[in-house]
C-alpha cells in the first residue's frame, strides 16, 4: 500500500494509464480479428479492407508503447504475406 503522497499520485496515474493502455489493446485486437475473420472467409477484397484500416491501429498501439515496435511490425507483415497469398 502507498503511504507517500507522491506513490499515492503514481498509484493514481498508473490506474488512468492502465485503462488507456487496456482499450488501445482490445481495439487492436478486434482489428487483427476482422482481417483473420476475412481471410478465413476467403474473401480478399475484404481481407485488403481490413488490413488497411489495421495497420494504423497496430502501429499506433507500438508507437504509444501497447505493444513492442517490432512484434506489430511482425503482426503487421504476417497477416499481409496471408493476405497476398490469398489471391
Amino acid at each position: 500500500m502507498a503511504n507517500t503522497t507522491s506513490a499515492k499520485k503514481a498509484t493514481r496515474k498508473i490506474a488512468r494509464r492502465t485503462e488507456v493502455n487496456k482499450a488501445r489493446r482490445s481495439r487492436m485486437r478486434t482489428f487483427v480479428r476482422k482481417v483473420e475473420e476475412a481471410l478465413a472467409s476467403g474473401d480478399k477484397a475484404a481481407a485488403t479492407a481490413a488490413l488497411q484500416a489495421a495497420e494504423p491501429v497496430m502501429m499506433r498501439a507500438a508507437q504509444k508503447g501497447v505493444v513492442h515496435k517490432r512484434s506489430a511490425s511482425r503482426k503487421v507483415a504476417r497477416l499481409t504475406h496471408a493476405v497476398t497469398k490469398l489471391a
